[in-house]
């Protein structure tokens, strides 16, 4: 008997502790396509998606966590004032060939001065290709970046005009990855540079092989990835607009991982045995937007409390997030650093929007309302939190139309400012409060094509958001942020709408995937239990 008891034990053991296995293809349900495969064009998570699979960045961040590890760069060194950072790249790392580039080009500093001079320097060959470099221009990067300079082969200099506190950081997002050089030049070459947004030539883990707008994305293991060879052999991210069927397909086993189901459908996934949900608080913020710049009404501070006080976003969280999400009040999530719990509040209170909107001269009030056409992680249907905004706003005599477009339409839309009112969100990209602050509601982040799609301008929250960018004291920072918060809690471009907790449904037998706190989907080291 006590050998039986041992070798179950032993067997036990050997069963949770399996080594991963190659092998499989694995399909991923996703809610909408990609806009765009040029990571530094990009701005949208479905995007992320698929570049994401092919390129790597300098720095990046241990999977699941906000912890910096070398990347591309094995090494760095910052300089004692903190205006100079010098990368030694990997030797030996190539761009993978594909069907439509047969060379196997090794990484060189010349194609991180390409990647990050394209965006920089209005000279470059490449600078008006594929449209503005829109998180570069947002994050005020010309203004930080002084210049990119070649060491050696496999050596980058990176010198600053100012201290940015989290420069290290934003060298690990998407707009900084490393693209191929002579992959550019050939396509500059034949007339044909415009096509570096849809045939990515990457060293990342999966090498892309084809792309079905609307349809499918397929990749391959990238074998001689130098973060080791993934486990899967191919990868597909497969676009499955509505929830149900991509429910319903991973039920049958058609896909492996549904990305966003809707909270309702959550319980009967759950009693599924075939599926298991992977779980976490999400590093993001749902929101409302106030046009400040088209809309006259929003200038005015009453008008845009009033709204604040109008909608139950507490009504909202509990009939459209379901237990998923937590009403939100701050522009950063509560999992942030320098999160300020005491912001001022905005209760459901229609009297007092009513008579806020009454002593404001703005009783009969009429705008459009726009709702995203995609699930995304801080908001699981847009349309549903727009009719809600809707009725709500109705009780106090605001009358809205509900608008939408297709996905890469809303957010060109978007940027320039075509809306009255949008609904959108944001998850955080380097775990770092300056992503959400600078990025989303400071006066240079709403020069168009914009990011601050409030177009609010506030010289006070602007001068403490730089002030904390040059400060390398956390404790300082925080206060600055703390400070911040609060004036956008008097002035409130925004209507806050929920900070949601990120599921997504797996199959049992998919191993290893984990979540990203900066809303990724990462597969090389996700392998199926067969």
């Amino acid at each position: 008997m006590r050998k039986l008891l041992i070798s179950a034990l032993l067997l036990a053991t050997t069963m949770a502790y399996a080594a991963p296995k190659y092998g499989g293809v694995l399909v991923f349900g996703r809610s909408g396509d990609s806009v765009s495969l040029d990571p530094a064009h990009a701005t949208d998570g479905e995007s992320f998606y698929g570049s994401k699979q092919v390129y790597d960045t300098l720095v990046q961040f241990k999977l699941g966590t906000t912890i910096m590890e070398p990347g591309l760069a094995e090494s760095w060194e910052v300089s004692d004032d903190g205006l100079s950072y010098t990368f030694h790249l990997r030797k030996g790392v190539f761009f993978e060939p594909t069907k439509f580039y047969s060379e196997r080009d090794e990484l060189t500093a010349d194609d991180v001065l390409f990647s990050l001079n394209r965006q920089l320097l209005d000279t470059h060959p490449f600078h008006k290709v594929g449209g503005s470099y829109k998180y570069w221009g947002s994050m005020s990067m010309s203004k930080i970046v002084k210049s990119i300079e070649k060491v050696d082969k496999y050596t980058v200099k990176i010198t600053l005009n100012k201290r940015e506190a989290p420069f290290l950081s934003n060298m690990a997002m998407d707009f900084a990855s490393i693209l191929s050089s002579k992959y550019a030049n050939a396509l500059m070459k034949k007339g044909e540079a415009e096509k570096l947004s849809r045939y990515p030539v990457g060293t990342g883990p999966f090498v892309f092989q084809k792309w079905v707008k609307d349809d499918k994305m397929i990749f391959t293991a990238n074998e001689s990835y130098w973060g080791g060879k993934p486990y899967i052999k191919k990868l597909i991210l497969k676009v499955i607009t509505n929830s149900s069927v991509r429910a319903a397909e991973l039920k049958v086993g058609s896909i492996h991982v549904m990305d966003f189901p809707n909270p309702e459908e959550i319980p009967t996934l759950e009693k599924d045995p075939n599926i298991k949900l992977v779980k976490q608080e999400g590093l993001n913020v749902g929101y409302l937007a106030l046009n400040t710049e088209k809309v006259k009404a929003f200038k005015d501070v009453r008008v845009r409390r009033a709204i604040n006080h109008a909608i139950n976003k507490e009504g909202i969280v509990k009939a459209i997030y379901a237990g998923f999400g937590k009403p939100a009040y701050s522009p950063i999530p509560p999992t942030m650093w320098s999160y300020n719990p005491d912001i001022p509040k905005y209760t459901y209170d229609p009297e007092k929007a009513k008579a806020l909107l009454k002593e404001a001269g703005y009783e009969n009030l009429e705008f459009d309302l726009w709702a995203m056409p995609v699930v995304r992680p801080y908001m699981p249907n847009a349309r549903k939190v727009a009719e809600a905004m809707q009725a709500d706003l109705a009780k106090v005599g605001v009358k809205t139309k509900i608008v939408s477009y297709d996905w890469g339409t809303y957010l060109s839309k978007g940027r320039n400012l075509e809306h009255d009112a949008c609904l959108l969100g944001w998850t955080g990209d380097n775990g770092d409060p300056d992503n959400f602050l600078d990025v989303l509601l400071t006066s240079h982040a709403a020069k168009i094509p914009v990011s601050n799609r409030a177009a609010w301008k506030n010289k006070e929250f602007d001068e403490l958001v730089a002030k904390a960018k040059v400060t390398t004291d956390i404790a300082e920072r925080t206060k600055l942020y703390k400070k911040a918060q609060e004036v956008f809690g008097r002035e409130v471009p925004w209507v806050t709408v929920a900070n949601s907790l990120v599921v997504e449904a797996v199959r049992k037998n998919v191993m290893d995937f984990k979540l990203d706190p900066m809303g990724k989907r990462i597969f090389n080291k996700v392998w199926f239990d067969k």
